[in-house]
């Protein structure tokens, strides 16, 4: 299914744009709100608003990227994360098995000495009959 193409428009430094993509409004509204939070947070700083504008841009763009590669390696993080809890659960999965397996050939070795017990048992009960019918 595709999906259909947004226009939406924003504001930007305070300045209006439409952005186009195939993400919702909202998710394009996050977007500028991101922008504009990073504009804000550098121009309370006294060293950056001295900067050229061109400086000021490619500072805010290094800034970006700098969160954009920390986010990224973040989620590797996670990723290996997750492949470790998936091999732990994979081996405790295996380990479970084994241990179900290892009860019910237990549980058939307590059925066939019971049987055996029983048949002992029988044989004892036999015996005792015999003596007492010779005496």
């Amino acid at each position: 299914m595709m999906s259909v193409k947004t226009d939406t428009e924003v504001i930007i430094g305070g300045k209006v744009f439409t952005l186009s993509g195939y993400e919702s409004e909202e998710y394009l509204q996050k977007v500028a709100s991101y922008i504009n939070n990073k504009m804000a947070e550098y121009a309370k700083v006294d060293s950056f608003k001295r900067q050229p504008l061109d400086t000021q841009n490619v500072l805010l763009q290094l800034n970006i990227a700098d969160d954009y590669f920390k986010a990224k390696k973040q989620i590797g993080l996670i990723e290996e994360e997750i492949q470790g809890k998936e091999k732990e659960l994979y081996n405790l999965k295996h380990e479970l098995i084994a241990a179900q397996i290892k009860l019910e050939n237990m549980e058939k070795n307590v059925k066939s000495l019971q049987t055996e017990v029983n048949e002992s048992a029988k044989k004892i009960v036999k015996l005792e009959t015999e003596l007492k019918n010779k005496v």
